[in-house]
């Protein structure tokens, strides 16, 4: 079963048309004021009329309310990516569109997390911890050990994110054996900035696990 990406965080018609021409199965748009990846509605719904059927859209929200969630939802996306967001809420927005769930890793005990979105979520998404200081909960280029995934029962289908880029994803493949890997920041050259190069890099480098 060949490996394939999402690229996550996208804001701009060329990054988007980057993605979808390099072979993403999925691209993800984020509905977090605070994140500097964050669209409006209006944009959000102009780029996802770009993408192809074969191609997923994922929202990316953080434990969202009802308004930001529905406004959201009326873009068009397929799936909504929860982060800081409880089973319980989770199961009632997948009863309104299939839940990615993030489980943020540091230590093998919170790998635990997961199973409790049995039921709550169609996918698990294993993103790295970030600081308790952090305004952001993921983006940040940072990675857990993947040793931690190693032949680990899984609950669900699950990806793999967090300080993934072009010169490491074949480790981090190599290693959990993920089907599916999300990135971020590892293909910007700023903040928030994706650049074309390095969406094309990291996606041939998918397409060599």
């Amino acid at each position: 079963m060949p490996v394939t990406a999402k690229i996550c965080g996208l804001s701009t018609p060329e990054t988007l048309d980057a993605a979808i021409a390099g072979g993403a199965s999925h691209v993800g748009f984020v509905f977090f004021p605070p994140s500097p990846r964050n669209v409006g509605f209006d944009q959000a719904r102009a780029l996802i009329d770009r993408v192809p059927p074969h191609v997923g859209t994922v929202g990316v929200f953080v434990d969202p309310d009802e308004a930001l969630l529905g406004a959201a939802l009326a873009t068009g996306i397929q799936a909504a990516q929860l982060h800081k967001t409880a089973p319980d809420r989770a199961a009632a927005i997948r009863a309104r569109v299939p839940v990615w769930a993030a489980v943020a890793v540091k230590t093998r005990a919170d790998l635990d997390q997961a199973a409790g979105y049995r039921g709550a979520a169609d996918r698990i998404l294993y993103d790295a911890k970030t600081p308790d200081s952090a305004a952001l909960p993921g983006g940040m280029g940072l990675r857990f050990d993947w040793k931690l995934l190693e032949s680990l029962p899984q609950p669900l289908p699950w990806a793999l994110s967090g300080g993934l880029d072009a010169g490491n994803v074949r480790e981090a493949v190599g290693t959990t054996q993920a089907k599916l890997v999300d990135i971020s920041s590892g293909v910007e050259r700023a903040p928030g900035v994706k650049d074309v190069a390095k969406i094309a890099a990291f996606l041939q480098a998918v397409a060599q696990c």
